[in-house]
């Protein structure tokens, strides 16, 4: 590969680490509870006038189960799309939409791949990103031994990191995570 491809196309996971999130997610125990967040989506789409959806980081697809995507009253349709590099049939790269919902998925990044996957989301994301990160340990280790959340930092420090491309529309920290409403900056540094 060419670092012109390289640079067009970062990589957002390795292979090793997809293929331990497949065996994880065939086996059912991870990806179950994208539906937590499925009110806050519902009304953060609603009242900015959303109806195009990207569930980053999908899972077993809770999310897109728990939304309306009938005809919303007065709001028109929510069309769901779903991204997850670990889910055959979901793993392809997508496009970008209006509301990106990235819940209980950055803290599994792998460390060294953050940058890329934060540019990526910026990239998909046209008005508003909705994060939900954990600040804390996971209950759950991987087969290598590793905690699932491979990045474990305070709210302090992922404040920084989407600065850098997201305005903060609105940052509200709970026990152990944080749920945030980013804006793309135009210009992402």
């Amino acid at each position: 590969m060419d670092d012109n491809h390289a640079k067009m196309n970062p990589s957002l996971i390795t292979d090793t680490y997809r293929e331990l999130n497949q065996r994880l997610h065939e086996g059912g125990r991870f990806g179950r509870k994208g539906d937590r967040w499925a009110a806050s989506v519902r009304k953060i789409a609603r009242t900015h006038g959303l109806s195009d959806l990207l569930d980053y980081g999908c899972g077993q697809g809770a999310l897109k189960r728990a939304l309306p995507t009938g005809r919303w009253r007065l709001f028109g349709r929510l069309e769901v799309r779903e991204y997850d590099p670990a889910i055959a049939g979901k793993d392809a790269i997508p496009k970008a939409a209006d509301l990106v919902v990235c819940t209980d998925v950055l803290e599994h990044i792998e460390p060294q791949l953050l940058d890329n996957v934060l540019a990526h989301l910026h990239s998909v994301t046209r008005r508003l990103l909705f994060a939900v990160v954990s600040t804390r340990p996971a209950k759950k280790v991987l087969e290598d031994g590793r905690n699932a959340h491979l990045i474990v930092q305070p709210d302090a420090w992922w404040r920084l990191e989407f600065a850098r491309r997201f305005e903060i529309v609105e940052w509200q920290p709970h026990a152990d995570e944080f749920a945030a409403l980013l804006a793309p900056l135009p210009c992402p540094a």
